[in-house]
């Protein structure tokens, strides 16, 4: 099922690419203009035992937690905000350090010369030239879309930006907290994906993986705050694009806590070759992934990079 999520650059017999060295670290920028909510600190419960949990990802079972306070960006940091920290710092991504990335097949145009598909998982293509900036490959552009979220960054892409900015990527219960805002339902809003058959995030709709009907008015990426923000005023933490988050990914992340222990501030296993991601896509169905919910998550290599994987920044609360 990963794959169809999001394919891992270092995934067992996919797709051969020599590794890209971990970019250097930017100097934060004092005068970046931001737009962070607070959120305030809060004992919760991480996880999900529920139907929706979708067996092995280690979302079970539920712990309660203890999260300080803490500030987290309103929307996932956008196509335009990457341009000015690459314009800043000459930050060049792992995806153009390898000279290419995944992208969906279906936003590929029908003449698109042939590429590369993910064994298991053929919809996710390798594009040579497939970058932030030209997300479909070279002949592709972000006209109309420097609201978008950014893609095709990897987590050492993210860090550095978030370091730029004077904050850093979100732990996983960090995220999940900001995500719930408080709620205990399988979403944001309750336990329904469309009540009332109202669309609430970007996610997709249809026959996976042949035909995205868009009936929430977005096939691939749609702007920050298309749709309605969470109890906290955040907006696209289900859907749109995947989040990178700090923590290395274990599915069993709980291991070694007594069972009345409520963890403060978590941060994951101190070993593992992959990073969490948070919050689905604009890829997740019912059929395949039902990863759009706060307590779902997935593993990728930190060099991993494709089109519908983004991230925001939180900053400690002062």
């Amino acid at each position: 099922m990963p794959g169809c999520c999001s394919p891992d650059r270092g995934s067992d017999d996919q797709l051969d690419g020599e590794r890209a060295s971990s970019p250097d670290p930017a100097s934060p920028d004092p005068d970046l203009p931001l737009d962070r909510v607070t959120v305030p600190a809060a004992t919760f419960v991480l996880g999900d035992d529920s139907d929706w949990v979708v067996p092995g990802d280690g979302e079970d079972p539920p712990r309660p937690v203890a999260v300080s306070g803490f500030a987290i960006d309103r929307t996932l940091v956008t196509n335009a905000d990457f341009a000015t920290f690459v314009d800043a710092t000459g930050h060049r991504t792992d995806a153009e350090r390898f000279g290419w990335s995944f992208v969906f097949g279906g936003l590929l145009p029908d003449d698109h010369p042939d590429t590369r598909g993910v064994v298991g998982a053929e919809w996710w293509r390798q594009v040579h030239g497939a970058t932030w900036n030209h997300p479909e490959g070279p002949a592709s552009t972000l006209a109309g879309r420097w609201d978008h979220p950014v893609v095709h960054v990897s987590w050492h892409d993210a860090a550095a930006y978030a370091a730029w900015a004077g904050g850093r990527l979100p732990t996983e219960a960090e995220w999940e907290r900001a995500a719930r805002a408080g709620t205990t339902t399988a979403f944001p809003w309750g336990d329904e994906l469309e009540p009332d058959g109202e669309h609430r995030a970007n996610v997709f709709q249809g026959d996976f993986p042949l035909v995205d009907t868009a009936a929430d008015g977005w096939a691939g990426t749609s702007p920050v705050g298309a749709f309605a923000p969470n109890a906290l005023g955040l907006v696209d933490m289900i859907g749109n694009v995947w989040e990178w988050t700090a923590d290395r990914f274990s599915v069993e992340r709980f291991a070694g806590w007594s069972a009345d222990e409520v963890p403060a501030d978590p941060t994951g296993p101190a070993e593992g070759d992959r990073r969490v991601l948070k919050g689905g896509s604009y890829l997740c169905h019912a059929s395949y992934c039902r990863r759009y919910r706060p307590s779902a998550r997935m593993g990728s290599t930190p060099d991993s990079t494709a089109g519908n994987i983004g991230f925001r920044c939180v900053a400690d609360e002062r």
